[in-house]
């Protein structure tokens, strides 16, 4: 059980440096915390009254009678009936839920994109979603659709809520504050933000202009995945993530909400900020994780590992072993491997891979796969080096090698991701990718014992 009170509560007079100071380690822990002394009930989750005229609410990320249950008790100024009105349809055209499956976009491919460029137009969280792909079916909540980012301005007494997804939010330029109910999260490069489905927040522009890659995960929320025989240790420790303390607003100003719900978005217009939780304890709130805490793992004598060695988080589906999202990250390390061809190698996949480029160089693709960038390589679609890297591979001098300044990662599903239209036709595609395995030779001699 962890326990801080926040030194500030985030309330209107508050200056922006003062809003928070510190979080909370540990992954799945029930935390508590208060931003006003005594506000937290003792012993007990709904008592008779509350301090400070307060109202307890419970927000609920499992279903009451899942093992182990998700919930955390809130301790709020309004109940949240009160922060939800009459609601309109409202029209976000890039925002894109499964399914979405175009038929005038072909799905089935090798692709590879360049950064999107700001257009200099003012975006919010909302206006500068844009999708590239959708997997599942949200109305069934298996699946996901990963997105990209392009921010220049904060939400301005607007806030938003996911009814569909739990958001993980991987930023490649610029920072970004998410004011949640629960709490404040700073973000930048490096670092990666994890929203429940159900919360809700405001994002604010620290430093912009800001880009970067987000996975909404219709499906069961992300945990650490197993370690099987690697033990306790490396790869992501559970102390490395970090819980908001809580923060307050109390500010009679006329807001917006908007939900997404079923794929559609839905505004009402409520009277205050709805981030008036004072209090709250149990184990459903946002994280923040520095990817540079990631310990990776790998071959020390001979052979490549699979991929998933390289998992930082995965959300499981009904088939045990076969992920509906994993989250797979590729960080500097050092590459020992006798006898082995050391990049990934050749193959199909029955899982979806959709990588992402944070900085630097990725070993497969030295070339074109670029920061901001992203690929996609389908289910059971052929891929692996292009010729560059595989003659490198093949004649390199196999002494202990410094994989450096490089830091990418991988959306990954068991099922098909369909390309939007904004990324088959708005997108920067790299129109020649399918190209880079083009002068790939035949290098077969019936020699025996020839290489």
């Amino acid at each position: 059980m962890n326990k801080q009170t926040a030194p500030h509560s985030l309330t209107q007079a508050a200056s922006p440096a003062s809003l928070h100071e510190g979080y909370m380690p540990g992954f799945g822990n029930d935390f508590e915390t208060e931003a006003l002394p005594g506000a937290l009930p003792q012993g007990m989750n709904s008592p008779q009254k509350c301090n400070y005229g307060l109202y307890g609410e419970q927000l609920s990320g499992t279903a009451f009678t899942a093992h182990p249950p998700e919930r955390t008790w809130t301790y709020r100024i309004r109940p949240s009936v009160k922060h939800s009105h009459r609601y309109e349809k409202l029209d976000l055209p890039y925002w894109k839920s499964a399914p979405c499956v175009d038929p005038d976009v072909t799905s089935l491919g090798q692709y590879r994109w360049d950064a999107p460029a700001h257009s200099g137009e003012e975006l919010t969280w909302l206006t500068g979603m844009r999708t590239m792909t959708t997997a599942g079916d949200v109305n069934t909540q298996v699946g996901m659709a990963a997105h990209i980012y392009l921010v220049t301005k904060s939400m301005e007494d607007a806030y938003f809520y996911s009814a569909d997804s739990e958001l993980l939010v991987v930023p490649q330029e610029g920072r970004l504050r998410f004011a949640t109910e629960l709490g404040i999260i700073d973000i930048e490069p490096q670092e990666i933000a994890i929203i429940p489905r159900g919360l809700v927040y405001r994002v604010e522009v620290l430093e912009g202009p800001c880009r970067g890659f987000v996975c909404e995960n219709y499906g069961q929320k992300f945990e650490m995945p197993g370690r099987g025989p690697i033990g306790a240790n490396c790869m992501a420790n559970p102390r490395d993530f970090k819980a908001p303390v809580a923060a307050f607003e109390d500010r009679e100003v006329p807001s917006t909400l908007t939900i997404k719900w079923c794929g559609q978005f839905h505004e009402t217009q409520i009277g205050q900020s709805p981030l008036d939780v004072v209090a709250w304890h149990g184990n459903y709130a946002p994280y923040k994780y520095d990817l540079r805490t990631y310990c990776p793992v790998g071959a020390i004598l001979f052979d490549h590992p699979d991929p998933s060695i390289f998992t930082l988080l995965t959300a499981p589906s009904g088939v045990p072993g076969t992920a509906n999202i994993d989250f797979v990250l590729f960080r500097e390390r050092w590459l020992v491997a006798e006898d082995t061809f050391r990049p990934p190698w050749y193959h199909k996949n029955i899982m979806s891979e959709l990588m992402g480029n944070i900085y630097g160089q990725y070993d497969a693709k030295p070339q074109g796969f670029v920061p901001g960038g992203m690929s996609l390589h389908n289910m059971m679609l052929p891929h692996g080096p292009d010729k560059d890297a595989f003659e490198g591979a093949s004649n390199a001098n196999l002494g202990p090698d410094k994989l450096d300044n490089t830091m990418s990662f991988m959306f990954e599903t068991r099922f098909p991701q369909h390309l939007t239209e904004f990324a088959a036709k708005e997108a920067p595609l790299q129109d020649d990718y399918i190209d880079c395995w083009n002068d790939i030779e035949k290098k077969f001699d019936g020699t025996p014992g020839k290489k």
